[in-house]
């Protein structure tokens, strides 16, 4: 790697370079202001009882006094979620098996960065909402799905919450190697566009590009003409994340392991899947209604029985 970068060096410096320009422009501002309040929110709100998220925290297999991780899992953005999750057992609010299993679907896109990333790339304004629906309905299939949850009898509150100075080093910290991660990334597909994916037709390189780094592949899909098929891509991209996304979470979810979240992205990939092509071919509305009795069946029987033995784990 040291040669290529000294006999290659203008690849390396236009690739970094564009990795720059995206954290600038759209990676910073999207996801910083959302992991200062995750910190702050997780801080005030995790240890509290919210009996109105209760029904879907229930679902979801989250120990009651948890329920107000669901508040960065779905508006937090990679890897809030994860960071909410990482304080939360650190401070002694969730155990270790609780935690490794909100992982696989409490880590989530945003709304800031899929609006601000997909809003450009459709012309109709619906189509951003639908991604964000079809993001949240496979994220809660996914947990009902997955074995475990609610294994801690009590949540305990932390004894005391960081003030707003140490919060944001610590959004600082998180957001640096989220920085890092898209640019390391971002000099990789330079790279790999140079030598490999040109060859590739531009459906598939696009798709090498989102499972890599998300921000740069939801950036290429801008070069797909087909609308559906850029609405496929674009909610299986959001739900995967991709490796850079998985490389910060595990950095972000600081002693616990990610025994659980490849298998929940993997299942939420393939959910998003489904779902967004039922939704172009104009069965959105007959896949939620089904999706919906999905999830009410399989939380009934996985609060009787072993839900691994209904699927075969």
């Amino acid at each position: 790697a040291m040669l290529i970068l000294i006999l290659d060096g203008k690849t390396e410096f236009l690739g970094a370079k564009e990795g720059i320009t995206l954290c600038l422009s759209v990676v910073i501002p999207s996801l910083f202001p959302f992991f200062l309040i995750s910190i702050i929110l997780t801080d005030s709100l995790t240890g509290l009882s919210f009996p109105f998220l209760r029904p879907v925290s229930k679902i979801l297999g989250i120990p009651a006094g948890a329920e107000g991780i669901l508040i960065s899992a779905f508006l937090g953005g990679y890897p809030a979620g994860a960071q909410s999750i990482s304080l939360a057992y650190r401070a002694g609010q969730l155990c270790k098996e609780d935690a490794e299993h909100m992982l696989a679907f409490c880590n989530n896109a945003g709304p800031s960065f899929l609006f601000g990333m997909t809003a450009s790339l459709f012309e109709a304004g619906w189509i951003p909402w639908a991604l964000w629906g079809i993001h949240i309905l496979s994220a809660i299939i996914t947990a009902v799905l997955l074995p475990g949850g609610t294994h801690c009898t009590a949540v305990s509150r932390a004894k005391s919450a960081r003030t707003l100075t140490q919060a944001m080093g610590s959004a600082i910290q998180i957001m640096s190697g989220v920085c890092g991660g898209v640019i390391i990334f971002r000099v990789l597909i330079r790279f790999l566009r140079r030598w490999i994916l040109w060859r590739l037709p531009p459906v598939l390189e696009v798709a090498v590009m989102g499972i890599l780094e998300l921000s740069n592949g939801c950036c290429a899909l801008i070069n797909i003409p087909n609308s559906d098929v850029r609405f496929i891509l674009c909610s299986a991209f959001l739900a995967l994340g991709g490796v850079c996304v998985a490389m910060q979470t595990a950095s972000a979810a600081n002693g616990l392991t990610l025994r659980w979240y490849y298998p929940g992205k993997l299942l939420q990939t393939f959910f998003s899947l489904i779902l967004s092509t039922a939704t172009v071919y104009g069965y959105g509305t007959i896949s939620f209604i089904v999706a919906v009795i999905l999830i009410i069946m399989l939380s009934k029987q996985k609060n009787r029985c072993s839900i691994p033995a209904l699927i075969g784990v």
